[in-house]
């Protein structure tokens, strides 16, 4: 039977499980406050997700992204956003990660400058790691974030001195499927957000500490303006100062590429800088521009940030942050230690330190990094290279950036040990995000939801455009539908030997090879591969 936790309001909420922790997360009196949110956005919420697909079929139809003739006196107006809060003027290294408890704390206690508490990318949003995660916000507003480990007896706390905290709720195209309100499940980012601010944003208000957040996959300014709506609102009815919420919003679709400006303005209460999400920006590339042939990428390992259309983002994202006095954030560092082969670490190390180089030396105020043993390496880099808290005002000559550079493609090959790694890592991750994980190590990188998606969009792209694929020097074969079977068939195969039946079915490996062949041989993509991932979670969890 479903626990009804519902008060006299108007959208009576139904929470469809019970979970550890839901005592404490979804008290009447927070339900209440999330349906009043509901009943106040989710209608303009549903209004910019239509809006989307209208646009998409646009771009579907021959249209290419560009500027907005109608907000060019915003782009070329003289303004700034609002002064960061003393505890976000330094952002060199971040770190990111799942809600997951014991993730939580070794992130906070990492020595990067701010942790992002992730439950969209990096997390399988299983109804009772949700609520965990919302459980774990609480416990560190109370500085009570603790764990004692079942399997070694270690104890872990977080330190005297944590990183900033900042959260990434859900995206607006997400729903949580197990809180029903007027009948209808409830918005992800709005449940996230909410909850959160409900429960914690006076007490880190007043202690200093927040509240903060990363605000993702916006696609345009009509969704900041959302944002800062429901922003505005949430002050107002917490009884919390004007503009005292600070977000940081990750440009990681094509289409806000071409509005930062018009995002900032939007948000220029709250804003205090723009992250280059490059994974999610590469996926979205990918998606945007599906119906042009031009557009096709080469293997995703030539897909870096420093040539192409992902170094005119990278470069106009720095421009239009220090212009509006805000934080240019880089991306991320996917890598992870590789303990049993000094070798490739050391590899693997030199990557990330040329990666922070790069962004350092082109004017980031700071970078991500995924896993606690490359704060330190990445920290070193931005120390030696960015003595002062951040590069907003250092002199650095800027140049204009055409519509063209940010839509122009890689050149490279497309080679059939890259299509077999899209195949093996899209399943792969798919299949531990059944069994609940969200950040997933494969192959010496740390993946999640948006490199799977990388994967099956490059997939998807080189099966619809008959992409020509080298098997060898100097011979190729067209990707079409029945050799993809076959290569399917093969990483079958592959996960049988390394897995055996049993750990083929424990691993939901079925499910996810269906729903990756799906979404690659469809004739439209879906919009994320984790919508129709969601619903098997939901009857897996």
């Amino acid at each position: 039977m479903p626990l009804d936790l519902s008060q006299s309001t108007k959208a009576q909420p139904m929470v469809l499980r019970d979970v550890t922790g839901a005592d404490r997360v979804l008290t009447a009196e927070a339900l209440a406050f999330l349906c009043d949110m509901h009943d106040a956005f989710s209608q303009q919420l549903q209004e910019r997700l239509t809006a989307r697909s209208t646009r998409q079929k646009a771009f579907d139809a021959g249209q290419l992204p560009g500027y907005l003739s109608e907000t060019k006196d915003i782009r070329d107006g003289v303004w700034t956003a609002a002064p960061a809060p003393a505890n976000l003027q330094d952002r060199r290294v971040e770190i990111t990660g799942p809600v997951d408890r014991k993730m939580m704390i070794n992130a906070l206690n990492s020595g990067a400058k701010a942790f992002m508490a992730d439950f969209e990318d990096a997390s399988a949003p299983r109804f009772a790691a949700m609520i965990a995660g919302q459980v774990n916000l609480q416990d560190f507003r109370d500085e009570t974030l603790t764990y004692d480990d079942p399997t070694t007896g270690t104890h872990y706390a977080t330190s005297d001195d944590p990183a900033v905290l900042i959260v990434r709720p859900r995206g607006f195209h997400l729903e949580e499927a197990n809180v029903l309100i007027g009948g209808r499940s409830a918005s992800a980012a709005l449940f996230d957000f909410a909850l959160h601010m409900f429960h914690n944003g006076k007490a880190l208000h007043d202690t200093g500490r927040g509240p903060y957040f990363y605000l993702p996959k916006l696609e345009n300014h009509q969704e900041a303006r959302l944002w800062a709506a429901i922003l505005a609102w949430t002050e107002d009815k917490l009884d919390l100062p004007s503009g005292c919420i600070k977000v940081t919003a990750l440009i990681e679709t094509l289409p806000a590429a071409f509005e930062m400006d018009e995002i900032i303005w939007e948000l220029r209460q709250n804003i205090v800088g723009l992250n280059c999400g490059r994974w999610d920006y590469i996926f979205s590339y990918l998606k945007t521009m599906r119906a042009h042939p031009f557009a096709m990428l080469p293997d995703r390992d030539v897909v870096t940030m420093d040539t192409a259309f992902l170094a005119s983002y990278a470069a106009r994202l720095i421009k239009v942050c220090h212009r509006r006095g805000i934080h240019a954030m880089g991306g991320m560092a996917a890598q992870i230690p590789i303990k049993d082969d000094p070798d490739a670490m050391a590899v693997a190390l030199d990557r990330v330190r040329a990666d922070k180089l790069r962004e350092v030396e082109i004017g980031h105020d700071g970078t991500w990094v995924a896993h606690p043993a490359l704060v330190s390496v990445a920290m070193s880099v931005f120390d030696q290279h960015m003595p002062q808290s951040n590069q907003i005002k250092a002199p650095r000559q800027y140049y204009a950036i055409e519509e063209t550079k940010l839509l122009a493609p890689h050149n490279g090959k497309i080679t059939l040990q890259g299509v077999q790694s899209n195949l093996h890592i899209a399943v792969e991750y798919l299949s531990h995000w059944l069994c609940g994980r969200g950040a997933v190590p494969i192959n010496g990188l740390m993946e999640d939801a948006a490199t799977a998606e990388i994967c099956r969009m490059q997939l998807w792209q080189w099966l619809h455009h008959s992409a020509q694929i080298e098997i060898e020097e100097g011979r190729t074969r067209v990707l079409d539908p029945t050799w993809f079977s076959e290569l399917v068939q093969a990483e079958v195969a592959r996960i049988l030997a390394v897995d055996g039946p049993a750990g083929f079915h424990r691993g939901h490996y079925a499910s996810a090879i269906r729903i990756v062949s799906d979404a690659v041989m469809a004739d439209t993509p879906p919009d994320f591969i984790t919508l129709p991932a969601y619903d098997v979670l939901n009857v897996l969890d």
